[in-house]
């Protein structure tokens, strides 16, 4: 039996969505909002109502039934920290994306709006892998200061996905490897993978890994303590420094992976700087994970948007190829991703997780 979903990835100014017969993309559309448009909405969850007329509207253009859906699957959002895998949008689950129960982000609507429009069909809604997965082993949580634990938020939508798919195209259980797969895009995150849980990360956001061309990443703490109480800088300045204006954006003035790499190659010697410690930093984080697995890793990935870059790839395998064989897998494709996860339950292949 095949199964048509409705995917829906709500962004802070645009919400994506997908429709797919089993794996197979039969459409996608990114559904543009203007700032005067979101202007009227005091709360993200206030924006319900119009990014759903967008989405019904935009499948009746394309004169597609809404009543042929089979599942509706959103990106899943700030929720208290769980297991990664496929949870149903129920109750409870609901009214923490509605609440907001780790911030008010836009990907808190796809759950959101995957259960109203399931709701009204009679189909059952789900998400997927959201950024709070929380799979840590207990020492992976100590940081040094009791009042500042170790936190898991990464990329886990596609860092599961990839894992998934090598260990699908390698004929083997994702469950029975040790991975340690690396997303590269406006952030970085790095994971150890032990059999089927991602035990330790770098966060992705604003916390202990390598920069990237958004993010700081790990900066000297004791420097850190006095820029905040220099008296040059708000709270909300610092925190922009470390999320959105550092990486290459603090040394470059871009957050253009692309760009970076022309420059560089076109004889800009503070972009070869930067890219060198780009490929250091996560080569160090790459080597940290092995660590935690022991030294038994089956296979390294790589993957998001920077992964397209062969250089980059390239480099970061002459680093670390000592520690294990390398698969790519450019990019991220987070409808898929999102239509493969309630696929997996449909047909049986995992069970439906209770949040």
């Amino acid at each position: 039996m095949s199964y048509k979903s409705l995917i829906i990835n709500p962004g802070s100014t645009s919400t994506k969505i997908g429709v797919f017969e089993d794996e197979t993309l039969l459409f996608e559309e990114t559904l543009r909002h203007s700032t005067e448009e979101l202007a009227p909405y005091t709360s993200i969850v206030g924006q319900k109502h119009f990014r759903k007329d967008l989405i019904v509207d935009f499948l009746k253009e394309k004169n597609f039934d809404i009543k042929d859906l089979d599942v509706i699957v959103g990106r899943g959002g700030l929720l208290k920290p769980i297991p990664g895998g496929t949870y149903r949008v129920t109750d409870e689950l609901l009214a923490d994306l509605q609440v907001g129960k780790q911030g008010q982000h836009a990907s808190n609507l796809g759950g959101i709006l995957a259960r109203e429009i399931g709701d009204e069909l009679g189909v059952p809604s789900f998400i997927v892998d959201p950024v709070v997965v929380d799979e840590l082993m207990p020492a992976s949580r100590l940081s040094g200061v009791p009042e500042l634990p170790r936190v898991s938020i990464f990329h886990a939508l596609n860092q599961k996905a990839v894992a998934k798919r090598y260990a699908k195209e390698s004929g083997q259980k994702y469950e029975d490897l040790n991975l340690i797969v690396v997303h590269m895009g406006g952030g970085v995150s790095v994971g150890a993978h032990k059999n089927g849980k991602v035990i330790d990360i770098f966060n992705a956001l604003d916390g202990d890994g390598a920069f990237s061309p958004e993010r700081a990443g790990a900066v000297p703490v004791g420097a850190l303590v006095k820029l905040c109480f220099s008296g040059r800088y708000t709270e909300k300045e610092v925190y922009r420094k470390l999320v959105g204006n550092g990486g290459f954006n603090a040394y470059l003035g871009t957050n253009d992976a692309r760009e970076v790499s022309m420059r560089a190659e076109n004889g800009d010697e503070q972009a070869a700087l930067v890219l060198e410690a780009f490929w250091h930093q996560i080569s160090k984080n790459i080597g940290s994970m092995a660590t935690v697995l022991q030294g038994k890793v089956d296979k390294i990935i790589l993957t998001g948007g920077i992964a397209y870059n062969k250089n980059t790839c390239d480099e970061i395998k002459k680093r670390c190829g000592w520690i294990a064989d390398f698969v790519i897998y450019p990019g991220e494709d987070e409808l898929l991703a999102l239509a493969q996860g309630a696929l997996r339950v449909l047909n049986g292949e995992e069970k439906a997780m209770e949040y």
